[in-house]
Protein backbone atom coordinates (compact mmCIF):
# COMPACT_ATOMS: atom_id res chain seq x y z
CA UNK A 1 0.00 0.00 0.00
CA UNK A 2 3.25 2.21 0.12
CA UNK A 3 2.01 4.03 -3.69
CA UNK A 4 -1.17 5.28 -1.95
CA UNK A 5 0.53 6.58 0.72
CA UNK A 6 3.39 8.24 -1.40
CA UNK A 7 0.30 9.07 -3.78
CA UNK A 8 -1.59 11.23 -0.54
CA UNK A 9 -4.09 8.59 -0.46
CA UNK A 10 -5.58 8.58 2.64
CA UNK A 11 -9.29 7.25 3.89
CA UNK A 12 -12.15 9.05 5.36
CA UNK A 13 -12.24 8.73 8.86
CA UNK A 14 -15.14 10.82 9.48
CA UNK A 15 -12.31 13.57 11.28
CA UNK A 16 -11.15 15.58 8.35
CA UNK A 17 -12.41 17.95 5.68
CA UNK A 18 -15.25 16.57 3.01
CA UNK A 19 -13.33 14.28 0.99
CA UNK A 20 -11.83 17.37 -2.16
CA UNK A 21 -11.79 16.14 -5.85
CA UNK A 22 -13.59 14.73 -8.75
CA UNK A 23 -16.22 11.87 -6.82
CA UNK A 24 -15.14 9.74 -9.98
CA UNK A 25 -11.43 9.85 -9.43
CA UNK A 26 -11.89 9.41 -5.44
CA UNK A 27 -13.78 6.03 -6.41
CA UNK A 28 -10.71 4.65 -8.56
CA UNK A 29 -8.60 5.24 -5.85
CA UNK A 30 -10.99 3.72 -3.16
CA UNK A 31 -11.30 0.54 -5.51
CA UNK A 32 -7.41 0.50 -6.50
CA UNK A 33 -6.68 1.11 -2.10
CA UNK A 34 -8.64 -1.74 -1.58
CA UNK A 35 -7.62 -4.32 -4.48
CA UNK A 36 -4.17 -3.61 -2.79
CA UNK A 37 -5.25 -4.31 0.25
CA UNK A 38 -6.75 -7.71 -1.19
CA UNK A 39 -3.73 -8.80 -2.82
CA UNK A 40 -1.54 -8.33 0.42
CA UNK A 41 -4.15 -10.30 2.13
CA UNK A 42 -3.94 -13.25 -0.30
CA UNK A 43 0.45 -13.04 0.03
CA UNK A 44 0.56 -12.53 3.84
CA UNK A 45 -2.38 -14.98 4.64
CA UNK A 46 -1.18 -17.78 1.80
CA UNK A 47 -1.31 -20.50 4.52
CA UNK A 48 -5.30 -19.64 4.92
CA UNK A 49 -8.00 -21.42 3.56
CA UNK A 50 -9.75 -18.26 2.35
CA UNK A 51 -6.39 -15.65 3.10
CA UNK A 52 -8.83 -12.75 1.68
CA UNK A 53 -11.33 -13.13 4.78
CA UNK A 54 -8.49 -12.39 7.11
CA UNK A 55 -6.90 -8.72 8.01
CA UNK A 56 -3.39 -8.57 6.92
CA UNK A 57 -0.42 -7.53 9.50
CA UNK A 58 -0.60 -4.18 7.67
CA UNK A 59 -4.39 -3.83 9.30
CA UNK A 60 -3.66 -5.01 12.43
CA UNK A 61 -0.62 -1.93 12.92
CA UNK A 62 -2.87 0.46 10.88
CA UNK A 63 -6.96 -0.48 12.10
CA UNK A 64 -8.36 2.94 12.10
CA UNK A 65 -6.73 3.47 8.36
CA UNK A 66 -7.63 -0.40 7.51
CA UNK A 67 -11.33 0.05 8.89
CA UNK A 68 -11.98 3.57 7.37
CA UNK A 69 -11.07 1.94 3.98
CA UNK A 70 -13.37 -1.12 4.42
CA UNK A 71 -16.45 1.17 5.20
CA UNK A 72 -15.44 4.05 2.39
CA UNK A 73 -15.22 1.06 -0.31
CA UNK A 74 -18.52 -0.24 0.92
CA UNK A 75 -19.61 3.42 -0.19
CA UNK A 76 -20.72 4.55 2.94
CA UNK A 77 -20.26 8.15 3.17
CA UNK A 78 -18.17 9.89 6.18
CA UNK A 79 -18.93 12.33 8.45
CA UNK A 80 -16.36 15.64 8.39
CA UNK A 81 -15.39 18.45 10.26
CA UNK A 82 -15.10 21.91 8.63
CA UNK A 83 -12.72 24.52 9.31
CA UNK A 84 -14.48 25.72 12.69
CA UNK A 85 -14.43 22.46 13.76
CA UNK A 86 -18.31 21.58 13.99
CA UNK A 87 -19.58 18.37 11.95
CA UNK A 88 -20.58 19.38 8.28
CA UNK A 89 -21.32 16.03 7.06
CA UNK A 90 -23.48 13.08 8.29
CA UNK A 91 -21.87 9.65 8.20
CA UNK A 92 -19.02 6.97 10.11
CA UNK A 93 -16.65 8.52 11.62
CA UNK A 94 -13.33 6.07 12.84
CA UNK A 95 -11.34 6.38 15.74
CA UNK A 96 -9.12 4.23 17.57
CA UNK A 97 -10.87 1.74 20.34
CA UNK A 98 -10.55 1.97 24.19
CA UNK A 99 -8.07 -1.38 23.79
CA UNK A 100 -4.93 -1.19 21.75
CA UNK A 101 -5.92 -2.43 17.99
CA UNK A 102 -9.64 -1.82 18.86
CA UNK A 103 -11.31 0.70 16.49
CA UNK A 104 -14.67 2.69 17.20
CA UNK A 105 -17.18 3.82 14.76
CA UNK A 106 -20.11 5.67 15.47
CA UNK A 107 -22.81 7.65 13.06
CA UNK A 108 -22.05 11.56 13.17
CA UNK A 109 -23.40 14.28 11.69
CA UNK A 110 -24.41 18.17 12.34
CA UNK A 111 -26.76 19.29 14.90
CA UNK A 112 -30.12 18.84 13.44
CA UNK A 113 -29.18 16.53 10.93
CA UNK A 114 -30.59 13.31 12.48
CA UNK A 115 -27.80 11.44 12.77
CA UNK A 116 -28.77 10.38 15.96
CA UNK A 117 -31.69 8.63 14.35
CA UNK A 118 -29.97 6.92 11.31
CA UNK A 119 -27.22 4.99 13.79
CA UNK A 120 -29.71 2.28 14.76
CA UNK A 121 -29.72 1.49 10.86
CA UNK A 122 -26.84 2.73 9.17
CA UNK A 123 -24.44 1.33 12.13
CA UNK A 124 -25.48 -1.97 11.17
CA UNK A 125 -24.76 -1.69 7.55
CA UNK A 126 -21.10 -0.53 8.65
CA UNK A 127 -21.07 -3.81 10.56
CA UNK A 128 -21.92 -5.65 7.92
CA UNK A 129 -19.54 -4.07 5.36
CA UNK A 130 -16.81 -4.88 8.10
CA UNK A 131 -17.45 -8.78 8.35
CA UNK A 132 -17.41 -9.25 5.12
CA UNK A 133 -13.85 -8.13 5.35
CA UNK A 134 -13.26 -10.03 8.46
CA UNK A 135 -13.30 -8.33 11.42
CA UNK A 136 -15.80 -8.83 14.00
CA UNK A 137 -17.64 -5.90 14.65
CA UNK A 138 -20.17 -5.49 17.89
CA UNK A 139 -23.08 -2.78 18.47
CA UNK A 140 -23.13 -1.35 21.68
CA UNK A 141 -25.08 1.60 23.56
CA UNK A 142 -23.42 4.29 25.05
CA UNK A 143 -23.63 7.32 27.14
CA UNK A 144 -26.83 8.76 26.35
CA UNK A 145 -27.98 5.99 24.73
CA UNK A 146 -26.22 6.46 21.81
CA UNK A 147 -25.21 3.19 19.66
CA UNK A 148 -21.30 2.92 18.22
CA UNK A 149 -19.52 -0.42 16.80
CA UNK A 150 -16.34 -1.78 18.41
CA UNK A 151 -14.51 -3.28 15.80
CA UNK A 152 -11.20 -6.17 16.33
CA UNK A 153 -9.31 -8.47 14.43
CA UNK A 154 -10.85 -11.96 14.68
CA UNK A 155 -9.93 -14.34 17.42
CA UNK A 156 -7.17 -16.13 15.96
CA UNK A 157 -5.81 -13.85 13.80
CA UNK A 158 -2.66 -13.88 11.73
CA UNK A 159 -0.24 -12.02 14.69
CA UNK A 160 -0.57 -14.72 17.03
CA UNK A 161 -3.01 -12.95 19.65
Amino acid sequence: MRGEEESGFEPATGDGPPVPGDARARAAAVRSALAGLVQIRRLVNSGRADPESVPAPWELHRPVRAVALALEAAGLPASAVGPSGGRTGKGYRVTAGPSPGTVRVEWLGPAGSGAAYEEESELPRCAEALRELGWTALLYRGPRGRRFLEVEPPAGRPDGR
